[in-house]
């Protein structure tokens, strides 16, 4: 797909995605095509009560397609939906476009973004099963090959066989190396959870706005831009927090409606950072007419990885995003909306109104749950005693010759990482 490459985006309304504001839908898929520099000349939105086995639209919303298409000499169609083969085929017949839906459209974003070895594995991984779903009998130019003599001879390895095992040995390929990265991370985890210091994961829709808040919080400098998907990388930093000597921030690949089943699969690993994270920092585009919507669609792929919410799972913040994007009215009632719970935080990344709160907010989320602990120490355990001082609450030192007996208040996690890394 070349960029700058003129696309019509088609978007079939099922009438299952009720809560979702059309006009929203349609400027996401935009947003999505133009993410990998695709211009788009026109966005339809069609009823569609009766999806049609051939084509899922009906055959005057294809013919309206096709002259949308041929009036903006577009060369591609997009389609905000899954589609089969089948009807990407005759739609690319009656359109005489290419055509394109929106798990392909999502797989060639991923494929453009991935940055390191182990994201463009994750995507190649993610394409190859997609693609192995787009061999169907129905493309007769895939059947070209037979084998065997005269009468004796059955049928040969097709062409279409031929590829789908060529698909299947280049997978097993990929999954071999990226278990090895796999490894790799679990044991960076690992020691990370011996180190005595809290990991934030922050998470949330595409375009939400964590990179905006993940510089603004780290003094960092990645990608941040108005665009779907800019971060997919997972990246962490060291960040100042309040009572803790330091904290370790995450980044994670952002969430979106209808996210394909393959790229779920594929970034598992990478989302496994958020199921080990001590704190999970929920990033809302607050602005977004959508909003609801979307948090529904990240605690949905949540859940898919295991993260709990509630009692007994992950603590939870919500950061509600781009205030400065509100309308006065609008801001001063989510501002009093935010000010009833205690796990929401208003703010703008951007300006930075608001970004003290919510990292008092973390610091005090961390600290909840702290209880009282009694510590016998070397008096030269220098390290130990800072850290104490830094991550937790001591009320009482009483020393005992060579030794001295701590009264600390420390969280669960926080004592932890204590044992694990001192005693």
């Amino acid at each position: 797909m070349s960029r700058g490459a003129r696309a019509v985006v088609a978007l079939p309304d099922l009438g299952g995605e009720a809560r979702r504001d059309q006009d929203a839908r349609l400027e996401e898929a935009a947003g999505l095509a133009e993410a990998i520099g695709v211009v788009v000349t026109d966005k339809l939105a069609y009823k569609v009560r009766a999806p049609k086995p051939a084509t899922l639209f009906g055959s005057g919303q294809v013919e309206q397609i096709a002259d949308a298409a041929r009036a903006a000499e577009a060369e591609l169609v997009i389609v905000d939906a899954a589609i089969t083969p089948v009807q990407q085929k005759n739609l690319e017949d009656a359109t005489k476009a290419k055509v394109i839906d929106r798990t392909g459209l999502i797989l060639e974003i991923f494929g453009e973004r991935a940055a390191t070895a182990e994201g463009r594995l994750q995507v190649e991984l993610a394409h190859l099963d997609y693609q192995a779903g787009r061999l169907v009998r129905s493309w007769t130019h895939l059947e070209r090959q037979r084998g065997g003599f005269g009468f004796l001879g059955g049928p040969g390895e097709t062409q279409i066989e031929a590829d789908r095992r060529m698909i299947r040995d280049r997978m097993a390929k990929i999954r071999r190396e990226l278990e090895q990265v796999t490894r790799t991370r679990s044991l960076h985890r690992a020691r990370r959870q011996k180190a005595p210091w809290p990991v934030v994961a922050l998470v949330g829709y595409t375009n939400a706005g964590k990179s905006t808040l993940f510089n603004r919080l780290t003094r960092a400098s990645v990608m941040a831009e108005d665009l779907l998907f800019a971060t997919l990388d997972p990246t962490m930093r060291e960040f100042a927090l309040p009572g803790f000597d330091k904290a370790i921030l995450s980044d994670t690949v952002g969430f979106i409606s209808d996210l394909p089943t393959q790229l779920v699969a594929a970034f598992r690993a990478t989302l496994e950072e958020v199921t080990s994270a001590d704190l999970i920092v929920h990033v809302r585009d607050i602005a977004h007419p959508d909003s609801d919507a979307q948090r529904q669609d990240v605690e949905q792929v949540l859940s898919d990885i295991g993260v709990v919410a509630g009692e007994g799972g992950t603590p939870r913040i919500e950061a509600w995003n781009k205030r400065d994007a509100l309308a006065p009215e609008d801001a001063e009632h989510a501002a009093a909306e935010a000010a009833r719970r205690e796990d929401v935080v208003l703010l703008s990344a951007l300006s930075g109104e608001g970004v003290e709160d919510l990292v008092r907010r973390i610091s005090t989320q961390l600290g909840e749950g702290n209880r009282l602990r009694a510590i016998r120490l070397p008096a030269d355990a220098g390290e130990a005693i800072a850290w104490l001082h830094a991550n937790g609450e001591v009320l009482r030192v009483t020393p005992e010759g060579l030794e001295a007996d701590y009264e600390v208040r420390l969280s669960d996690p926080a004592w932890e990482r204590f044992t694990k890394h001192f005693l």
